[in-house]
Parts: C-alpha cells; sequence; structure tokens
C-alpha cells in the first residue's frame, strides 16, 4: 500500500509545486547571499528534497528518492534556474511564496508521516519523520548558508501546523488500516490535512499569532534549608580575606 498523496497523480503534480516552490525559496536566499550558480542549484536541490533525504536514510531507503527519482530532482535542479533569472519577481511575490510554502509543509508532513507508516514504523516515529520532511530542507538550507534555521527564528507557527499534520495523519491513516475508512475518504482526509496545516500557518503569520515563551520571573523560590545554604556560600564568597603577616 503506497501513501495515498504518492498514487495520484493530481497530488503528485503538486507535491512537485511544493518542490518547485521550495527550491525557489532555498535558491533565493543563495542569490541575496550573492553566490554563484552552483551554489544556487546546491542550496535549491536541497531546500527541496532535503527532508525526503533525511526520511529516507532513516528509513534505511537506499538510495533515497532526493537523488533517484529522477521527477522530484529535476524539478528541484530547475528551480534553481528559474530563480537565478527570476529573484527580483520573486522576492516581490511575499504572500504567494508564504502559501507555496504552507502547502508544502503541509504536503510534506502527510507525505513523509504516510511512508514511515508504510514501513511499520510507530506513530511516534512516524511524526518524527513527518516532521523531518516538512522541515528538514529549510533546515539544511539555513546551516548551510549559516543563518539562523526558521524553525527557530520564525515566531510565527511554523513547527506546530507540521506536527499537527502529521499527528492527524498518524490516525487517519492507522483507521484506514484497519479498514475503518474507504480509499476515497482516507485521500480526502489527508486533503483535509494539508488544508489545516496551510490555514494554520497563514492564520499565525497574518494576525501575528505567536507561541508563548519562558514564563518571566526574577525571583527564584527554594526550599527554607536550600536557600540558607546558598545565602552562607554568598557571604563566603564576599567575605574579605585577611592579609597575611609577614615577617622580616
Amino acid at each position: 500500500m503506497e501513501p495515498v498523496l504518492e498514487t495520484n497523480t493530481f497530488f503528485m503534480v503538486i507535491e512537485y509545486l511544493a518542490i518547485f516552490s521550495c527550491g525557489l525559496a532555498g535558491g533565493l536566499l543563495a542569490v541575496r547571499k550573492g553566490y554563484d550558480l552552483f551554489a544556487i542549484l546546491i542550496t535549491s536541490w536541497l531546500t527541496g528534497l532535503g527532508g525526503g533525504l533525511i526520511r529516507d536514510v532513516l528509513l534505511g531507503i537506499f538510495p533515497p528518492a532526493g537523488v533517484s527519482d529522477p521527477g522530484p530532482v529535476l524539478v528541484a535542479l530547475a528551480s534553481s534556474f528559474v530563480v537565478a533569472v527570476i529573484h527580483p519577481e520573486v522576492g516581490k511575490l511575499k504572500w504567494t511564496m508564504l502559501v507555496a510554502d504552507a502547502f508544502s509543509l503541509g504536503l510534506f508532513a502527510v507525505n513523509g508521516t504516510s511512508k514511515a507508516l508504510l514501513f511499520h514504523t510507530s506513530g511516534m516515529t512516524a511524526v518524527f519523520l513527518g516532521m523531518f520532511t516538512a522541515l528538514g530542507g529549510g533546515l539544511i538550507r539555513d546551516v548551510l548558508l549559516n543563518d539562523v534555521p526558521a524553525v527557530i527564528r520564525d515566531r510565527h507557527w511554523y513547527a506546530v501546523p507540521s506536527l499537527v499534520g502529521c499527528l492527524l495523519t498518524v490516525g487517519v491513516t492507522k483507521a484506514a488500516s484497519a479498514r475503518l475508512l474507504p480509499a476515497p475518504i482516507e485521500m480526502l482526509a489527508d486533503v483535509l490535512i494539508v488544508f489545516v496545516v496551510v490555514a494554520m500557518r497563514v492564520y499565525s503569520v497574518v494576525y501575528d499569532v505567536q507561541l508563548p515563551g519562558a514564563i518571566h520571573r526574577h525571583a527564584a523560590h527554594l526550599p527554607p534549608r536550600v536557600s540558607a545554604l546558598h545565602r552562607l556560600g554568598a557571604t563566603r564568597k564576599r567575605k574579605p580575606r585577611s592579609p597575611r603577616n609577614s615577617t622580616r
């Protein structure tokens, strides 16, 4: 049983568009840093297919699809040549690229999780591999170009939508494996999961929704005995040492 999104021509076309848009985003960053065409090509390829490379290596699939499947590889490489020519226009398409990136996030999360379950991994492992598929390309791109990874830098929902997509995919796939969902309903559910990921990502950016950080605290509340020992140690450190008596 192949992942549903890999057995439908329509969804394969959408996946190619997701790879292409990821490649454009990666290549655009290399262009802005002033790198040559080969660097743009490598960056686009790794951004579009890097997550799948990580997933396939962890699943023991050799060679990985990112170097053996000509379709995705050619699409990723084509995006590098396109962005090398039309990078000013691509740079202006902020919201288009945001939506395209959100679609790729959702598609890769669903596809990566489904493929991991196909290889009989546990649900938890499948979630991790799905997130590697969705986030790995951008992570490799940012590390390669010496940037703080977007999964850490972007304060809006980025990893959270992919996590939600992976968790929902595990539930849908296991229900389909138990014959609780027919194939058409499973496909429809996968589509809805992709749109949930897209909606979460776009909503967080449009309305500036961010996850909370650490709780703002300054005073430490320790047990009385520990606090007394801490104060005693601090007093000993501050106490000046008496000078030694010198002899003549």
